[in-house]
């Protein structure tokens, strides 16, 4: 069951990888193309996002480690030198949240969340070439958002802010989320993001940033009574809205793990071990009969999605589960998982992964490439079960 696992997942990453190479390279404008449907049409005047642009970055440079393919080198770097030249702001600091398709920035918000998607690829990248450059500008990004964007007072990081770092009014990372001052979401990212500059470069007030992420979560974002991530917080960490997001769940076992692993701390490391199979516990009812994840629960309303990216944070998720606890019934739901991936996931015609299944179990007319539709959570749900596999 491993075996096979782990062969299918390396041959996806190839498919995953040749799609981006062959349908997303903008050679016209530069860089890669902000919008494609579910047909492959390529929308050339489409907005460039900042966290499509770090995604790809990071998925080929950490695919080159793994595979040192030339041309996943050639794509990191076209990725690392348009993201350089286009969406880092050189006289505040930061990253551009969009641009337009000729590379001219469009909504110019100082969003954490895309900052530290930037953080976490030029680190990457750094990994995978060595590149002191890259690594440079992601010690600068943090140190950016250490100085501009941490709650001084309880704690944590706020959500955006305005070109020049003022505050705004509307912090929302997408229409869907609360307007709070902090989210679930973004210190997620920001401990993955520092997860990954600490193995480019392991500085000690870096660690202690780490730890300090990883108490908020065990203190404020994770509830021991549920054993779900609460999502939306004031400044003084009270909790707004009670929504299970299933994808984040599973997602955030294996990368609190995997930062308390990072930095070597042992009694860290047992608790985030437990914890992850506590949320793989919690976890198992939100799945369908036929394998998929449903998307969220808000109050007693199930949202009968099944997006793409939960399915692949799932199946990365309960194989760190069979890891740590050596029961197959972990292991199982994560081959039942892929199946599921495989059969309805999966576009066998035009490539990549559809966005999702809808509640009538048609496939979901959302695109294929673009602001949020990214390699990165299926590309890496590849690398993770061939390194974890071996």
């Amino acid at each position: 069951m491993k075996t096979a696992l782990k062969q299918a997942l390396q041959a996806e990453l190839n498919n995953i990888l040749y799609y981006w190479s062959s349908y997303t390279v903008d050679e016209q404008s530069g860089g890669f193309y902000g919008r494609l449907q579910n047909d492959n049409s390529v929308d050339p005047y489409a907005l460039k996002g900042a966290v499509l642009n770090a995604r790809i970055l990071w998925t080929f440079a950490a695919a080159y480690r793994r595979i040192p393919k030339e041309e996943y080198i050639v794509l990191a770097n076209r990725a690392y030198s348009y993201i350089s030249e286009h969406f880092i702001d050189r006289e505040f600091g930061g990253v551009y949240w969009s641009l337009n398709y000729t590379g001219q920035p469009v909504d110019t918000k100082k969003q954490v969340y895309a900052i530290a998607f930037t953080i976490y690829a030029f680190s990457e990248y750094y990994l995978a070439c060595k590149d002191e450059k890259a690594k440079e500008q992601a010690i600068l990004l943090y140190n950016i958002l250490e100085q501009h964007a941490v709650d001084k007072n309880y704690g944590g990081y706020f959500e955006a802010f305005t070109r020049e770092w003022k505050e705004m009014t509307d912090q929302r990372l997408s229409l869907k989320d609360a307007n709070e001052r902090k989210s679930m979401n973004t210190h997620l990212h920001v401990l993955e993001a520092y997860t990954t500059l600490y193995k480019a470069w392991p500085d000690a007030q870096l660690k202690s940033r780490i730890v300090d992420i990883l108490n908020i979560f065990d203190q404020y974002i994770f509830n021991h009574s549920s054993k779900h991530l609460q999502l939306f917080f004031n400044d003084e960490w009270q909790v707004k809205g009670h929504i299970e997001s299933y994808g984040h769940d599973i997602e955030a076992a294996w990368l609190m793990q995997e930062a308390a692993e990072a930095i070597q701390d042992e009694t860290l490391i047992l608790h985030f071990k437990q914890l992850a199979i506590e949320i793989a516990d919690i976890t198992f009812p939100a799945f369908d009969k036929d394998g998929g994840l449903w998307y969220e629960r808000e109050g007693d309303h199930l949202v009968k999605e099944k997006h793409w990216w939960p399915q692949a944070e799932a199946i990365v998720g309960y194989v760190n589960a069979y890891q740590l606890s050596g029961e197959e019934k972990y292991l199982q739901q994560a081959v039942f998982t892929w199946q599921f991936v495989e059969e309805r996931i999966v576009d066998n015609e035009n490539g990549e992964w559809f966005w999702g299944i809808d509640e009538n179990n048609q496939v979901m007319q959302e695109d294929k490439v673009g602001l949020w539709k990214c390699p990165y959570h299926n590309g890496r749900a590849c690398l993770e079960i061939m390194d974890r596999l071996k």
